[in-house]
């Protein structure tokens, strides 16, 4: 490693003995592999007289750990660690960026939101620049639109008590009654008479917060929806487009393309799920992952005890498992608080992820017992109406890049037509996603 890089770390001496580890349990792994690949050639020539014929030169396939979390891909990016690793030691990407994998029809649906009147959008602020089917939050923003970039879910509901305020309306009659019992029709009446639907934008009745995340920001919003209940508030809605970690990385497990070794699981999500709910990927696939932190000591401890995990799984003297590496944020139940948070209010649904398609129970929608602030129920109508017909951006192998079977280097795209500037996938537009990680850090 560049001595300059590496003396910027906090722990330069920890760091360099970390890769020293790294790289000598990687050269074992690849002399077992090796080993492995010669042994199975002869088994399949014993019987042949060209048993001469065998390869003993040809490298065996790398050692492939992937990094879920879009924070982690970030982090190794800044450090500079594929380019300091071991030749038989691949880092890839995978699916860890909630702007990135939200499906383009959502990102439509987000869009088709701004075109009903009366309606503002909060969103966090790397969603504005998504590219949707034929434009975007931003471009919608230029033209007029209603939207307002937000840090919290409790800025949107602030701002939708203040719009409700300054309107004269927005909360319920009857403060103590159940905000799902009131009648969705009622709403619509006041929302879309003429007189409002006529109105400049400049005071908007109804603010529909866009939710995007995942486990980690779903109690966050399922908070929110509670306390708007509480409330009373007429004037909020959420867009739920949640998503949920684990039934992803069963798709992955389940691609040959992708051919993953282990994982270095998400630190962020994983205050939030603890450890448990990723236990079938060891017990059932037989993939090993390690729940890390994000500071560079943090991250190579966690690719060390993962290779520690392999080399024993190849020698058979040892199972798979889903160990802790980040033991001062993470335990193995969970945040047990936040997920009964999001247990009152969301259940579980399919949902489109970009790049893997429907996954089964891998989203999150909002229980018809707050289904008044549950924005695809209060606007269907409309949103069925002005919804555009979805277009994937053409050329663009996000999908490929969230998968893990693409480098963002390898897209046509990229850096060529594809950039922070001018971002024709959202994994380049998030600040973290692979594509950006990899323009900002890489080349």
């Amino acid at each position: 490693m560049d001595p300059s890089l590496l003396d910027s770390f906090k722990d330069p001496v920890l760091v360099r003995e970390l890769l020293q580890i790294i790289e000598r349990l990687t050269d074992r792994s690849m002399a077992n592999r090796a080993y492995a690949d010669q042994t199975a050639q002869v088994d399949a020539l014993v019987d042949s007289e060209k048993s001469s014929s065998i390869n003993r030169t040809a490298a065996p396939r790398p050692i492939r750990l992937m990094e879920v979390c879009g924070t982690h891909t970030v982090a190794i990016a800044r450090a500079g660690f594929r380019s300091v690793l071991p030749a038989g030691l691949e880092l890839i990407s995978g699916p860890g960026c909630p702007v990135c994998v939200t499906a383009n029809v959502d990102i439509d649906r987000i869009i088709a939101l701004t075109r009903i009147p009366g309606v503002m959008i909060a969103t966090f602020g790397d969603m504005v620049r998504v590219p949707g089917s034929s434009t975007s939050l931003q471009q919608r923003k230029a033209e007029g639109a209603a939207i307002e970039v937000i840090y919290s879910p409790l800025d949107a509901f602030r701002l939708a008590e203040r719009c409700a305020s300054e309107s004269g309306a927005g909360k319920h009659s009857n403060p103590d009654a159940s905000p799902a019992s009131s009648a969705l029709t009622t709403f619509h009446t006041a929302t879309f008479a003429p007189e409002i639907a006529s109105s400049s934008h400049a005071s908007p009745m109804h603010v529909v917060l866009v939710g995007v995340g995942f486990e980690t920001t779903t109690p966050l919003i399922a908070a929110t929806i509670e306390r708007a209940a509480a409330r009373g508030l007429e004037s909020f809605s959420v867009l739920a487009v949640h998503k949920r970690v684990p039934p992803a990385l069963e798709t992955l497990a389940n691609d040959a393309e992708v051919a993953l070794d282990a994982l270095i699981l998400p630190g962020h999500v994983s205050t939030i799920l603890g450890a448990q709910p990723y236990g079938f990927l060891a017990e059932k696939y037989h993939i090993p992952g390690a729940i890390t932190g994000f500071e560079p000591v943090d991250i190579l401890q966690g690719i060390a005890q993962l290779l520690e995990q392999l080399l024993g799984c190849e020698a058979g003297t040892r199972d798979a498992v889903i160990e802790i590496a980040y033991k001062r944020a993470v335990m193995q139940s969970g945040n047990i608080t936040a997920l009964a948070a999001i247990d009152r209010v969301f259940e579980e649904k399919d949902a489109t992820w970009r790049g893997l398609g429907v996954i089964p129970q891998s989203g999150y929608s909002i229980r018809k017992e707050y289904a008044f602030y549950d924005a695809n129920r209060r606007f269907a109508k409309e949103l069925e109406a002005l919804q555009e017909a979805t277009v994937e951006p053409r050329g663009c192998c996000c999908g490929e890049v969230l998968r893990g079977v693409m480098a963002p280097s390898n897209c046509p795209l990229f850096k060529k037509v594809c950039s922070p500037q001018n971002p024709i996938g959202p994994c380049m537009v998030s600040s973290e996603g692979s594509c950006a990680a990899y323009f900002r850090y890489f080349l």
